[in-house]
């Protein structure tokens, strides 16, 4: 790969980035509705919206490679990580890696099932309860067009238009902050129903800010190290469907103690496992590590 003029690359890249961002969030607000996000008519037509989205972004990526002047010696499909080459490696060990750091909410929602272990596995196997779950507009937003179109779009498609800039790790940085800025949209939808104050908005939209920016940069992480985006994609779907560990919870739980220690534990072994459950050796030689700048950061 051969990359020249840096200024105008980088200006290139983070252009077409906003450019996408603001794709992404202002195709929510093209369907004019007085109803609100969960109704299931308003989720219908914005999944529509945002797949299209999806679809568009690899053009875009196209379209900063002939402007940016990047000579890519493979495809953009590669470069946004749609390949077969570790396929299944990539898509289970930073699942793994994800169920890992939420050991603490798994074992808390074990210890308050009347069936313990067994009854979460038969849940989790339940054909009825996913076939329920397929009908659900809110259950599929959240679990399956939320999590493939932001993915594929915000760290799929902006991650290749960032390294050949920012490198490697600049990459897992920038991206996240155009997806948490991204989600500062909802203060719109907040705003509009009227059932709180500007100054708790804009806290709790802060406060989701935060979070998805370090989500972002988790995920950007993952893709970074696999060169997949499908490993992204289901640590996003599992994340969703688990919300944020509530340690306070934990906190007053009369098994508290073995809770904690579960919160504990699945943190350290997250951090433990964070660079072996990514290594290279399970997904092969990484297309997009072709774009880093000399001297060639390591993925």
């Amino acid at each position: 790969m051969q990359v020249e003029n840096t200024h105008p690359r980088c200006f290139l890249g983070l252009l077409s980035c906003l450019f996408l961002a603001g794709l992404y969030v202002g195709s929510l607000y093209v369907w004019r509705s007085s109803s609100p996000r969960d109704h299931p008519s308003v989720i219908k037509r914005r999944c529509a919206s945002v797949l299209l989205v999806s679809v568009v972004s690899p053009a875009v990526v196209k379209t900063w490679i002939h402007w940016a002047d990047v000579k890519a010696d493979v495809s953009v499909w590669e470069l946004m990580g749609l390949r077969m080459d570790g396929l299944v490696a990539a898509s289970i060990l930073p699942l793994l890696l994800t169920m890992v750091f939420y050991l603490g909410p798994l074992v808390h929602s074990a210890i308050d099932n009347p069936k313990g272990f067994t009854g979460e596995m038969q849940c989790a196997l339940d054909v009825q309860s996913w076939r329920r779950c397929a009908g659900d507009a809110v259950w599929l937003r959240n679990q399956v067009v939320a999590p493939v179109t932001e993915e594929l779009v915000f760290r799929g498609a902006m991650l290749p238009m960032l390294v050949p800039c920012t490198g490697p790790t600049g990459a897992i940085v920038t991206a996240p902050l155009f997806f948490g800025v991204a989600h500062f949209h909802h203060v719109i939808e907040e705003r509009r129903l009227g059932k709180e104050s500007m100054s708790v908005i804009l806290l709790v939209t802060g406060m989701q800010f935060l979070y998805t920016t370090v989500f972002g940069a988790f995920t950007a992480f993952i893709f970074m190290r696999t060169g997949h985006v499908v490993g992204p994609v289901l640590c996003h779907s599992f994340c969703n469907s688990q919300g944020l560990p509530d340690i306070s919870s934990a906190l007053q739980h009369p098994h508290s103690s073995a809770l904690l220690f579960s919160y504990l534990m699945g943190g350290l072994l997250f951090l433990v496992l964070l660079f072996p459950l990514t290594d290279q050796y399970f997904s092969g030689p990484i297309p997009i590590c072709s774009l880093a700048p000399p001297p060639g950061s390591v993925c």
